[in-house]
């Protein structure tokens, strides 16, 4: 009985064994699906050290008072256009005007006297000529002609006096039109009100910051770049700039300034970078700067071969049967018409381009022209 308990068992499973086999359904091949194709490549480049700043005026003044004073008026508001010479805010001059008076009536009372000395001046003169002659022909004493002649000094060195207290007063005039005159706070240039820090009735002190106006023309954007950078930065380089809220691609920018001392704290250095003319663009505004740094190697795709499965993003990659495969990738930067791949691809896959909303994963892909 064991020999045949020994055959029994080694039959068995080679009859499981071909039961298994013969219950299998055959293997249908997969659907075809037609479509174009793309590659990835692998190319180097330039690496790209991305900085944040914010977009400024070429040219702010900050108006502030010269003299103490309380504000009467402020005629602006911030967004406010204004020209050059423009009165922004007026503050109470009483007082000035009264002092302008007060030299004004001091000028006009020297001015007098001076006219009168100036008169006195021209007689005693012509009758010094007058005893001249008469002295040449004996017909004065030498104590008359030195009467004479020390009258028509002392009248010439009264007008001079006189001559100098005008100027004085004609200086004191002068002066105070200028101290009236800084009652009145004007535009330096055109351009447009970007603040304002003050209201009528308030006291305005010299130095406090009352508005500010930036200078019309073109944008800069001021950004701090790391000490390891500055050597390979140069004024008149171009270097791609994003700035979001103009809802346009990256602009051009110009390394304008670089200023020559770093921050002693974050080791940096602050770059201005000239913007062109845009009616998009607007003082404050954030900005992104990508300054090229050394190469690399970088896997590209086309954007268009890219598609989103929720938030995450995917390619349909070939194998090498032409059957599609969904693969997530992680994305880089964009380059024009190309993205970086930082996983999920290999340079010289082929791609399925313009994927669209179709499942197209297991499917053979045939190559449309």
């Amino acid at each position: 009985m064991k020999p045949a308990l020994s055959s029994y068992l080694l039959l068995t499973p080679v009859l499981l064994l071909g039961c298994s086999h013969a219950s299998q359904p055959a293997l249908q091949p997969p659907t075809t699906a037609q479509a174009q194709v793309v590659k990835s490549t692998q190319q180097q480049l330039p690496q790209a050290i991305r900085t944040t700043g914010t977009v400024h005026a070429k040219e702010t003044a900050t108006i502030s008072a010269q003299m103490p004073g309380t504000i009467r008026q402020v005629l602006v508001q911030a967004g406010d256009r204004v020209r050059a010479g423009q009165l922004l805010i007026a503050l109470d001059d009483a007082a000035m005007r009264s002092d302008l008076s007060r030299a004004t009536a001091a000028q006009m009372a020297v001015e007098k006297q001076r006219m009168v000395a100036q008169t006195n001046a021209a007689l005693a003169s012509g009758t010094l000529a007058r005893y001249r002659e008469l002295k040449d022909q004996k017909s004065v004493s030498p104590q008359e002609f030195d009467e004479v002649q020390k009258r028509s000094e002392a009248s010439a060195l009264q007008l001079q006096a006189l001559e100098a207290q005008s100027n004085e007063a004609r200086a004191a005039v002068a002066g105070a039109r200028t101290q009236l005159g800084y009652m009145q706070l004007r535009a330096p240039y055109g351009g447009i009100v970007t603040a304002r820090m003050a209201d009528p009735g308030t006291l305005a002190t010299p130095g406090t910051p009352l508005l500010q106006v930036d200078r019309d023309g073109p944008l800069q954007v001021y950004t701090s770049v790391d000490e390891s950078m500055i050597g390979s930065l140069r004024v008149g380089m171009k270097v791609p700039v994003s700035i979001a809220g103009t809802g346009a691609g990256d602009i051009a920018g110009t390394v304008a300034q670089i200023v020559p001392a770093a921050d002693p704290t974050s080791r940096s250095f602050l770059v201005k970078l000239g913007l062109p003319a845009s009616k998009q663009l607007r003082a404050g505004m954030y900005a992104t700067a990508n300054f090229p740094g050394a190469t690399r190697a970088v896997i590209l795709a086309p954007q268009s071969a890219v598609v989103m499965r929720g938030s995450l993003a995917c390619v349909y990659a070939l194998d090498q049967d032409g059957v599609a495969q969904l693969r997530y990738v992680t994305l880089g930067n964009r380059h024009s018409d190309q993205v970086e791949v930082l996983s999920g691809l290999a340079a010289g896959e082929t791609l399925v381009n313009n994927p669209g909303d179709r499942d197209l994963a297991g499917k053979r892909i045939e190559a449309q022209p």
